[in-house]
């Protein structure tokens, strides 16, 4: 399936980030299949020198590695990188009631797409500035859109748009991105779902007229969500690091197979634990979470994906996704890197809402397994852990909880499991409150944040206090009809 290159351990990864997180790729167009960037060939990665993975955060792997243009030591590409200090560092927490064996990657910032969309932005912020304003265009699902945002805002040379479902966010989510401060900055709610939103998105990527306006006008598109494949690289990092942990603290031995189950509605982060296994971290199974948007889950049974289907409003928004683009990339690579058979699966989902892949495709993907959680599975895992440890998870995290268990009952296989903590129960607060004991409904949405922080005995992040109480700045509301326009308008181009 992929092209390997053998290198020696610390330099396999090196050599990744360095090729494909640099400017050139992360600006490029998007203009192939529909509207993603090529995928590539992997280098293969080996654990050694061991003891280099062991001691180092994940922070200062992704510090050291990251090359850049402009950059003279690994101290300054920390100081450029961090100077708004996001916490990067993650630990392993044991959730042995939820999920027996698993250990969880849990990102002790508010949001875990902070991290990759923050790093996807930090390239722009370098006096190099292309002849072009660079024009960020994403669509969110509520977490990679304040990410996107705050990585992004006042850096000269671009702007950035983020369009969101406008009641499909939690309250939360959406106080984070209409409040976000930054004159190139803007936030619009589309009247209609995230699929809505992401088709959107690809199809201005696509328009070739407005391509043609933006170029004679110095503006060229680029995204921050994982459209872009560079939003992916970071995410790999999690991954390594996480095996690196578990060498560290004893808990598998030096090539000893793991699981990844990661919750998953648009398979980003789920196909950067992919690409970390094809890279030659050892990763035996990766169990992909559904809510009861349950696309994924079909697919993985059956091969055939079909989004003719009521689009479900869950308590894990993030997930709520019919369209789960980057499964396109899966596509692209189990159908033998062909462009051509990928872009006749993306006509008959455009055209009919499904395709089947073949049997040796089918084949080519048996290291996933596919399951999902009901909203009221989700809701007893979260109750369930909280009563039994102390410890509040989100959402999204219990999703993969509920959806690991299943997979263990029902393969009898034992082997230990990282399990992606996603997000933070800050972000879903009425859900996660309810899911404890529906006396909380009655609070409002603050008023929960500080119920949580002191049931859980857990300082309420800074990113959440900072919202509290700020203006909303972003009010503009627009059909996904009107999202070509609306952009027009806020780049002043064309006729609008």
């Amino acid at each position: 399936m992929y092209e390997k290159k053998r290198f020696a351990g610390e330099i396999a990864i090196t050599d990744f980030l360095n090729q494909y997180f640099d400017r050139e790729r992360i600006l490029q167009k998007c203009r192939e299949c529909s509207g993603f960037a090529k995928t590539w060939s992997c280098p293969e990665f080996d654990f050694a020198p061991e003891d280099y993975w062991k001691q180092f955060s994940v922070y200062q792997i992704v510090c050291d590695r990251i090359s850049m243009k402009g950059v003279k030591s690994p101290r300054e590409a920390e100081e450029r990188l961090y100077s708004e200090k996001p916490a990067f560092n993650r630990e392993m927490l044991q959730l042995e009631q939820a999920a027996p064996g698993s250990k969880a990657l849990y990102a002790q910032e508010c949001d875990e797409c902070n991290i990759c969309a923050r790093l996807t932005g930090e390239p722009c912020r370098f006096p190099e500035i292309m002849r072009y304003s660079i024009v960020i265009l994403t669509a969110t699902s509520g977490d990679t859109g304040k990410a996107a945002l705050a990585g992004f805002a006042d850096v000269e040379g671009t702007k950035i748009i983020v369009f969101y479902p406008k009641n499909g966010v939690s309250p939360i989510q959406e106080k984070q991105m209409i409040t976000q401060k930054g004159e190139n900055t803007f936030v619009v709610g589309i009247t209609g779902n995230f699929d809505d939103a992401q088709t959107g998105v690809k199809q201005l990527f696509g328009d070739r007229a407005l391509a043609e306006i933006m170029d004679k006008a110095g503006f060229q598109f680029s995204s921050a969500n994982s459209i872009n494949i560079g939003r992916l690289v970071p995410q790999i990092v999690y991954y390594v690091y996480s095996y690196a942990q578990l060498l560290k603290m004893g808990s598998v031995k030096k090539g000893e197979e793991i699981n990844i189950v990661v919750p998953t509605g648009n398979f980003g982060n789920i196909l950067a634990a992919y690409f970390a296994k094809q890279m030659g971290v050892p990763i035996a199974k990766l169990i992909c979470a559904s809510n009861e948007n349950k696309v994924l889950y079909d697919f993985f049974k059956t091969g055939i994906y079909d989004r003719n289907r009521a689009f479900v409003l869950t308590s894990s928004p993030s997930m709520d996704i019919l369209i789960s683009s980057n499964l396109e990339r899966l596509i692209y690579l189990t159908a033998g890197a062909d462009a051509s058979r990928n872009v006749e699966f993306m006509k008959s989902l455009a055209a009919e809402g499904k395709y089947e892949i073949t049997a040796d495709m089918r084949e080519n993907m048996k290291d996933f397994y596919g399951n999902y959680a009901s909203e009221q599975e989700t809701a007893d895992i979260i109750k369930m852990l909280y009563e039994k440890t102390g410890y509040v998870i989100d959402t999204h995290t219990a999703v993969a909880a509920a959806v690991l268990n299943k997979y263990r009952e029902e393969t009898g296989d034992k082997t230990k499991t990282v399990l992606a903590s996603t997000a933070s129960p800050f972000k879903f607060t009425r859900s996660v409150m309810n899911a404890i004991d529906t006396k909380y409904d009655v609070m409002g949405d603050f008023e929960l944040v500080d119920e949580l922080s002191k049931i859980a005995k857990v300082k309420v992040p800074r990113a959440i206090e900072e919202i509290r109480t700020a203006p909303i700045l972003h009010s503009t509301v627009c059909g996904k009809e009107d999202m070509k326009s609306v952009v027009m308008k806020f780049l002043g181009v064309g006729s609008n």
